[in-house]
């Protein structure tokens, strides 16, 4: 498979432009997990020429991490580029809070250091801001791993602009991670991708299919348990997850002009837009398939013009993904 490849600062090897993100392979809020198939999956995806695994551990209350070391025994650790976060903590019934304090910070380390069977991270990233505790005192703590050899590099999710300018001033920001698709992207490119262009950060966009919508096989029938995250999102509810469909049909097009998927389309927009990578969620072999579709192109002027109008049309006030952030903590 023909890959493109990106540079994080602190890593000396290239990430694939697309990584394996792994929140369904732990299995909370997506029905559950499915060992076997997760290992399966994650195997597929570097046999298909992928270097780069996104874990935390809240995907599945650790067990994300569990699966993901389990798969990388046996030598392929030396292979892949890992990648987790922290600033996660949960209560003994699943309620998950925001929680930076330095102490959780290097218990966290730890714990991941353990579940993913490996002496480093590649990339450690926090993964929300903990309002109650000073972003200065989470970047100290890391940067004191960091300096320990327990991580190689830093990086922050879903973070203000101003977050991270006081975060930066203690150690530096490798990547940023917020949300980024075709129809989630107002805040990112707003805000987000201006200061990954200008302080050399890499953009990793989670949910660039949009939790499947993106993918093109859903339809105005399409439902979902109530276990599964989507029933809480907005833009599947109806009246409007007809308009999404609709944009999705109209953007098909613009795939077949190319000869792709709509799945390729979605992912080839997130790699055109600057220094991304994307994260391809999946847990099962079969979902690999496609991601050689998504390299050795781009989008014309014209395509990207035309995605702008039939977005206008269709979706004119699209619905950025508030609805998933956690709690600050009690």
């Amino acid at each position: 498979m023909t890959t493109d490849t990106i540079t994080i600062k602190g890593l000396d090897k290239p990430v694939t432009r697309i990584a394996l993100g792994t929140w369904a392979i732990g299995g909370w809020m997506w029905g559950g997990p499915d060992d076997d198939n997760a290992i399966r999956t994650i195997h597929r995806a570097l046999d298909s020429g992928i270097n780069f695994i996104d874990t935390a551990p809240v995907y599945g209350f650790g067990h994300s991490e569990e699966v993901i070391g389990r798969a990388l025994e046996g030598g392929r650790r030396k292979d892949v580029i890992l990648a987790t976060k922290l600033g996660l903590a949960w209560t003994d019934d699943q309620k998950v809070y925001r929680d930076s304090r330095p102490k959780r910070v290097r218990k966290e380390v730890e714990d991941s250091l353990r579940r993913l069977k490996t002496d480093v991270i590649d990339l450690e990233q926090v993964h929300w801001p903990d309002g109650k505790t000073p972003v200065e005192e989470t970047a100290h703590e890391l940067e004191k791993l960091r300096q320990e050899g327990k991580i190689r590099a830093i990086g922050v999710s879903n973070f203000s602009v101003t977050d991270m300018d006081r975060f930066a001033a203690i150690t530096p920001i490798s990547t940023v991670q917020p949300p980024y698709n075709l129809f989630e992207r107002v805040t990112t490119e707003r805000d987000i991708l201006p200061y990954a262009k200008a302080h050399n950060a890499i953009v990793m966009a989670y949910g660039p299919l949009c939790r499947g919508l993106l993918a093109g096989k859903m339809n105005s029938g399409t439902r979902f348990p109530k276990d599964d995250l989507r029933s809480a999102d907005p833009k599947f509810q109806p009246p409007v997850f007809e308009h999404y469909l609709d944009a999705v049909e109209a953007l098909k097009a613009i795939a077949a002009r190319h000869d792709k998927s709509m799945l390729a389309l979605a992912i080839r927009w997130v790699l055109d837009q600057g220094p991304t990578v994307a994260l391809w969620g999946a847990r099962k072999p079969e979902q690999i398939e496609g991601i050689d579709a998504a390299f050795g192109w781009a989008l014309s002027a014209q395509d990207k013009s035309d995605i702008e109008a039939i977005l206008r049309t269709h979706v004119p006030d699209p619905i950025e993904p508030d609805f998933m952030a956690p709690p600050q903590r009690d």
